[in-house]
């Protein structure tokens, strides 16, 4: 890097920055005329050569290439906070990604839910980019969004009509692996526990009918169990069913969290697993390996899916066109299935 000696102007800066003098001065002022990328680079040879700023300019210059946030939306079924299992590991591996390509990283709590809470909220955000942990009910409203700007992504499906990208699991291959693989061990009443609406939910069951259409099981409607993404609404759910005097040998959890608590309510009601009724989850949280039984469940890649979203999050903000894409399931096998 050229070493400069004495007082350093905006003169110095352009040269090293291969800029003009205004696109400088803009970039220090954090101008919408002058794209990120270049704010970046700008900021950072200000900051290397002891550049000295003036007191209203961004205090964002750090040097980083970019500054991320993360922001969830109020999801199905689901609390949407920090402290769900789901989010953490999905916030670990973006902010994974973020740091091994020198990104910051911002937590929001701010939960948009409406077309002008969205506007708002990419408005006034200290970041250059956001990631939305879900598509929620607002996929209507981030496509009318991206019609102004391409600088986030969403964890989610795509969607017939999808203006904006979006990287998800493959929610329709995960339910099918998980259902075929109870029948497979010789289940022939398999249960689903879970939410049926949303864009991910509705794939899951999706994939659950897939996976009992193929076994050449039939569909039982009474078999399909409404729950939320709770502990508690889970293990009601498990006992309520039993209650009825629905029989059933198997079932597959739409979440780990769901499929703890049915787990807790099955053996409340003195039913074993995996003896009496065979469980497999859904996301494979850390969880899952440690309790007894050690949780069957549905692998989403959150590493893989972290770093897809930081650098197509960073290629929006280089105005890069980005797609949206599909990280595949894997079925990961333990004890709760009795396999």
């Amino acid at each position: 890097m050229e070493k400069l000696s004495g007082k350093i102007r905006l003169e110095d800066l352009a040269r090293i920055a291969g800029v003009s003098v205004a696109t400088v001065s803009r970039a220090l002022n954090d101008s919408p005329a002058v794209n990120r990328v270049t704010k970046r680079r700008v900021w950072k040879i200000a900051r290397d050569h002891n550049y000295v700023l003036n007191q209203d300019m961004p205090l964002s210059m750090s040097g980083s290439q970019a500054t991320i946030a993360i922001v969830i939306p109020p999801p199905h079924g689901r609390e949407g906070r920090f402290s769900d299992p789901f989010y953490q590991e999905m916030i670990s591996g973006v902010g994974e990604a973020a740091r091994d390509m020198g990104c910051d990283l911002l937590l929001s709590h701010l939960t948009p839910r409406s077309q002008n809470d969205l506007v708002a909220l990419m408005q006034n955000i200290k970041a250059d980019g956001v990631i939305f942990l879900g598509q929620s009910y607002l996929h209507d409203r981030f496509n009318h969004l991206a019609e102004t700007t391409r600088n986030f992504i969403v964890w989610g499906q795509e969607l017939p009509g999808q203006k904006y990208c979006t990287v998800g699991s493959n929610n329709a291959q995960g339910g099918a692996r998980a259902t075929a693989h109870l029948a497979r061990l010789g289940r022939k009443r398999i249960a689903y526990f879970g939410e049926t609406e949303g864009s991910e939910m509705k794939l899951r069951f999706q994939g659950y009918l897939n996976g009992l259409e193929e076994a050449g099981l039939a569909f039982d409607p009474r078999l399909v169990v409404q729950t939320h993404f709770e502990l508690a609404s889970a293990e009601a759910a498990a006992l309520n069913l039993i209650n009825k005097g629905v029989e059933f040998d198997a079932l597959f959890a739409c979440s780990d969290i769901i499929a703890f608590g049915a787990i807790q309510g099955l053996a409340r009601a003195g039913r074993s697993v995996p003896q009496d009724v065979a469980v497999v989850g859904y996301d494979n949280i850390q969880l899952a390996s440690l309790t007894r039984p050690a949780l069957t469940t549905i692998s989403q890649d959150m590493a893989r899916a972290g770093k897809l979203m930081v650098s197509k999050l960073i290629g929006s903000i280089s105005n890069d066109e980005s797609h949206s894409e599909i990280v595949s399931t894997e079925l990961v096998v333990r004890e709760s299935c009795g396999a």
